[in-house]
């Protein structure tokens, strides 16, 4: 019998949920996702000192180019261009395509989000990928979702982020989203503080709302793909087999390659699409309805974009004390 990743293989693609380019040469997933607080965490690393330190030099050569050498502008340009070095070395592993995020403060801003979008991609471009390779990630705000449709229009494929609702969802999919990730294992942990009590994997309440979502999706026709994410066992990914897509973290992907037993699709386009499920009109005055009226997706919206904010402060700071030390080699 061959192992469970082998088998979630056969019904799923499978994304490696990290930024550590080692872990991704392991695993050989199709696609690679990356976030803040990964970037964050990759760059702390000793193995992409000079991943980080090239970043910082083309940073402040732009800056210089641009007659603006103060260093937050250079810090802010490094950034970007850092997340852009590690998708480009996960471009020369996976076949598929890689994530980038744009900035989370920008959540709540439509045009800036639309403007970062078109800047990532044309460095990106630059540096010879096709964008065709590339999703730029994008927080589930109405405002973000807008941003998504106006760069779908371009060409630009998008990945709607910190999702926790069918609302969210349903507004991704009618704005042409390319794919939306879903947050499971966030749902469970909102749950399980709210209720005191532990789920098994069948009821799960992550697993249940990405169930909902996948189904949906499939009875009314949507191309949006789904693909879940932020799990915290492999009984959710197990709960998930099917699905579009699921970005798993290199602990849980070790762990699925351990085991040897029966993985069961759980997860089915063809019998979705037999379901009675109602359509729900969506605009922007019935999304922020619901959205208020389901506490879990606001908190943890909330909650996902100041977090990922503050990972972006942090390296901001951990960026500028590194072009300080350079200035002085």
């Amino acid at each position: 019998m061959t192992n469970l990743l082998d088998q979630l293989k056969t019904m799923t693609v499978v994304v490696s949920d990290t930024g550590d380019i080692n872990s991704i040469q392991k695993f050989r997933p199709r696609d690679a996702t990356t976030n803040p607080s990964l970037i964050a965490a990759a760059a702390q690393m000793p193995a992409y000192a000079k991943l980080v330190d090239g970043a910082l030099l083309w940073a402040k050569k732009a800056a210089d180019a641009d007659a603006s050498g103060a260093s937050e502008p250079t810090v802010k340009r490094a950034i970007d261009r850092l997340a852009i070095e590690f998708g480009l070395k996960i471009l020369e592993i996976v076949p598929g395509r890689v994530s980038t995020e744009v900035d989370a403060r920008l959540s709540f801003n439509t045009e800036g989000t639309v403007a970062k979008a078109r800047q990532l991609i044309g460095q990106y471009e630059a540096a010879g990928a096709k964008k065709e390779r590339i999703l730029i990630k994008i927080a589930s705000t109405w405002e973000g979702i807008k941003a998504a449709e106006i760069l779908e229009k371009e060409g630009i494929h998008c990945n709607l982020t910190l999702l926790f609702g069918l609302h969210q969802a349903i507004a991704c999919a009618e704005a042409g989203v390319t794919l939306i990730s879903p947050f499971v294992g966030r749902i469970l942990d909102w749950y399980k503080k709210e209720t005191k009590k532990d789920y098994a994997p069948a009821e799960d309440p992550g697993v249940t709302s990405v169930t909902e979502i996948y189904n949906y999706f499939k009875r009314h026709g949507h191309k949006t793909e789904v693909m879940g994410a932020s799990f915290r066992n492999i009984g959710e990914i197990i709960e998930l087999a099917g699905c579009d897509l699921l970005t798993i973290a290199p602990t849980l992907l070790s762990e699925l390659e351990a085991k040897d037993e029966p993985l069961v699709r759980k997860l089915d386009a063809a019998a979705a699409k037999t379901l009675p499920i109602e359509r729900i009109a969506m605009d922007e005055k019935i999304f922020r309805a619901m959205h208020e009226k389901n506490r879990m997706a606001k908190d943890k919206l909330d909650e996902g974009i100041a977090g990922f904010s503050k990972a972006l402060v942090a390296l901001e700071q951990q960026l500028a004390a590194r072009l300080d030390a350079l200035g002085k080699t």
